[in-house]
């Protein structure tokens, strides 16, 4: 894999707009939508936006989206969480932090032991493992969002994980091309020294 589809960019930069509460930009995507678009994916990434920036921007981001045409139909088995979400949370953790999936762990435990659990059986097990998104593609979104809220610590990890979930150093870069004139100058350049440490195909 190398450069973004045309899809995964629009998908790259709803996410980032989303995030940031540029309703404006979601707007434009939204109206501007050929084709099959909106579809499941575009449905999974508006319901990770949550992770990310929380519940008030969540309803917001879908408030903006219905006036606009909404998010298309749900496909059959799209609704629910599945049986074995912990299991396939517990797998997507371990993939993306690999040999420091213990060190995380043990941080958010520090943190607050409720507070774990919540980031193990919610945001992976519930959200970022789910089907519909490709685990490459959610780990490029991350990316996107940690641009863009000036999180450097936590795009070192996601960067590394997005290559260690498919997604290739060239794709990782090209998020940052996608949403820059969305990101501070100073964000911006931050992001790209850490994308180019840490984003390093295997």
């Amino acid at each position: 894999m190398d450069a973004l589809s045309e899809s995964d960019r629009r998908l790259v930069r709803l996410f980032a707009a989303g995030v940031l509460g540029r309703f404006d930009v979601v707007r434009q995507l939204r109206t501007s939508c050929t084709g099959s678009e909106p579809d499941r994916r575009w449905r999974e990434a508006v319901l990770q936006v949550h992770v990310f920036a929380g519940f008030p921007r969540q309803v917001e981001l879908h408030g903006v989206l219905e006036e606009c045409g909404g998010l298309g139909a749900y496909e059959p088995g799209e609704i629910g969480t599945a049986p074995d979400a912990a299991e396939r949370g517990a797998r997507l953790f371990e993939r993306i932090y690999r040999d420091q999936s213990d060190d995380v762990r043990a941080m958010l435990v520090g943190h607050h032991p409720d507070y774990s659990e919540w980031m193990h059986a919610h945001a992976y097990a519930r959200v970022l493992a789910r089907d519909g998104l490709a685990a490459s593609m959610r780990e490029l979104l991350a990316c996107a969002a940690l641009t863009a809220l000036g999180q450097p610590r936590q795009l070192a990890s996601h960067s590394r994980g997005a290559v260690r979930c498919g997604a290739s150093s060239a794709q990782v870069h090209a998020v940052l091309d996608v949403i820059a004139d969305l990101v501070e100058p100073e964000r911006l350049a931050e992001a790209r020294r850490v994308v180019e440490r840490f984003a390093v195909d295997n």
